[in-house]
């Protein structure tokens, strides 16, 4: 499978995905860290993807929707951005209704 339509696949899979360096349990940069414990704050699930186990992954998604760094969040396949974008909507109060609206999506497929 080529690996953008692997990656395609991967956010295909779950209403919320966070592409990171680590792991939620054990992030290895200070920005994946943020990102996942923002994300796990509002108690909705969402899946991830270790960059590092991955470097085809690695290397290849700041094409995939033209966003050059790391931490990514996608809610339905579609990119949000980055852990600045997530703690700005849990700032504003609104990180948490649009991942419910995202799981509620994904599951009325």
């Amino acid at each position: 499978m080529d690996i953008m339509d692997r990656i395609q696949a991967q956010v295909d899979s779950a209403p919320i995905v966070l592409y990171m360096k680590g792991t939620p349990q054990f992030p290895q940069c200070g920005f994946s860290a943020r990102a996942a414990q923002t994300l796990a704050s509002t108690g909705v699930e969402f899946a991830y993807v270790n960059i590092f186990e991955d470097q085809e992954v690695m290397q290849n998604l700041p094409a995939f929707q033209d966003w050059p760094t790391f931490p990514q969040i996608y809610f339905n396949a579609e990119l949000v951005g980055g852990g600045d974008i997530i703690i700005e909507m849990a700032e504003m109060g609104t990180l948490e209704a649009a991942m419910q609206e995202a799981t509620d999506k994904f599951n009325n497929k």
